[in-house]
């Protein structure tokens, strides 16, 4: 079913987070088209393998996107690898409950080791919208900075 990812993403001042995290786990993730309204990606998390869609649903605010992901087995994605196109990226997620939201944390381990991004997923953008108080570990909002996609991490580094 076609979805609405609704997001923002942040830069990280501090590791802090990494007190405050429940869970982390390992993402690998290649970019099978790096079209400039559609991109399409596989991912391995731990032992699951994702494909997913996205498409720009308003290109003046890269916070919203149509998205659709499908779990895959493991060895559909391991072989899907051998399509990427760009740089594969490789990061480590921490889930970081705050207050009534759960922040992702990303640190990048490629293609640039040390940039460490927090995104927040909404569930409407009317949620999005709603000023609220963030940790103090989080800087910058980055949302419609394009250098900042994972798409562009993979083309660019």
């Amino acid at each position: 079913m076609l979805g609405k990812e609704i997001e923002k993403k942040f830069l990280v001042r501090s590791t802090e987070f990494k007190n405050q995290a429940v869970r982390k786990y390992d993402i690998k993730q290649a970019y099978l088209c790096l079209g400039p309204d559609v991109i399409v990606r596989v991912r391995l998390r731990d032992n699951q393998g994702f494909l997913t869609v996205k498409s720009l649903a308003d290109k003046n605010n890269l916070s919203v996107r149509n998205e659709w992901e499908k779990e895959i087995s493991l060895q559909e994605a391991e072989d899907l690898f051998s399509f990427s196109t760009g740089k594969i990226i490789e990061k480590t997620r921490y889930i970081v409950p705050w207050q009534d939201i759960v922040i992702e944390v990303d640190e990048f381990k490629s293609p640039r080791p040390g940039l460490i991004i927090a995104e927040i997923e909404f569930p409407d953008e009317k949620s999005a919208d709603y000023q609220r108080e963030l940790p103090g570990w989080i800087g910058k909002e980055v949302t419609n900075d394009p250098q900042y996609l994972n798409v562009n991490l993979a083309k660019n580094g």
